[in-house]
């Protein structure tokens, strides 16, 4: 176990749940058995992360775009999800964690949605963790819907900034992630949280998403651990630093360059 809010931890992992289907093709089994996986893996994950300190996490349980995959699919999903709320609503609750459904809710039955309020009412006081589940939902999306919002309130355009933007954005009470996780081994962002990840460290795994566990999540964190985030700065040393740091003509040291 980690010591929460080290510096090494990030505050808010993002995952790109992929590999389901051909996790199940593999085992001659239905696509659907691949998501029924698929959600073992993420309670696994939920866990690990609130046991090394991270204090929130998103995973992308159903893009806007996936309503073109085969209707029996959609249906299993919609039902998987209702079920899954009511398998694991009380063991989150009782461990902390909070969950909160992000996505455009139009065109999602009302059963769904219950099961949505019913959680989220439920885990509302947790704080061990925060598990942000974005379902039907898309970057470009969330970005237009916060447009909308500005132009219904009135809002003058000449204010309008990042900061008044990014404050309708719908995960506008989290940070920005700072670990993107995407598995199954393709290496896009699939419309994922697009704004939000603009300075997000990325790490892409080969790994099909039923199988992920603590030891492929330790293997992100370590990744993320390793790298130098700048945010657009340079890396400055101290005077007397180590032979190799001598200033350049500019008159800073050879290590504060980009590189």
């Amino acid at each position: 176990m980690r010591e929460a809010d080290s510096p090494s931890i990030p505050r808010h992992v993002a995952i790109v749940m992929d590999g389901n289907g051909r996790w199940a093709r593999k085992r001659l089994m239905p696509r659907v058995f691949g998501h029924k996986a698929g959600v073992d893996a993420l309670v696994r994950t939920v866990r690990a992360c609130a046991d090394r300190g991270v204090r929130h996490l998103t995973v992308f349980a159903f893009s806007s775009e996936n309503w073109k995959r085969p209707e029996d699919e959609v249906s299993g999903l919609m039902a998987l999800m209702m079920n899954a709320v009511a398998k694991h609503m009380s063991a989150l609750r009782e461990e902390g964690v909070r969950v909160r459904i992000v996505g455009d809710r139009s065109g999602i039955s009302a059963g769904v949605i219950a099961s949505w309020d019913a959680i989220e009412a439920a885990t509302a006081h947790n704080q061990r963790i925060e598990l942000y589940v974005a379902f039907n939902y898309g970057g470009r999306w969330d970005i237009v819907q916060a447009c909308r919002r500005l132009i219904a309130e009135g809002v003058d355009p000449a204010t309008i900034d990042e900061a008044s933007l990014a404050r309708r954005l719908v995960m506008h009470e989290a940070p920005d992630p700072d670990l993107f996780i995407r598995t199954g081994g393709e290496l896009r962002l699939s419309n994922f949280l697009l704004w939000q990840s603009a300075y997000a460290e990325l790490h892409f795994s080969d790994c099909l998403w039923p199988d992920f566990d603590a030891e492929e999540l330790d293997r992100a964190l370590q990744a993320y651990a390793r790298r130098e985030r700048r945010f657009g700065r340079v890396t400055t040393l101290a005077a007397g630093g180590p032979a190799g740091d001598a200033p350049d003509p500019a008159g800073l040291p050879a290590s504060a360059l980009l590189r």
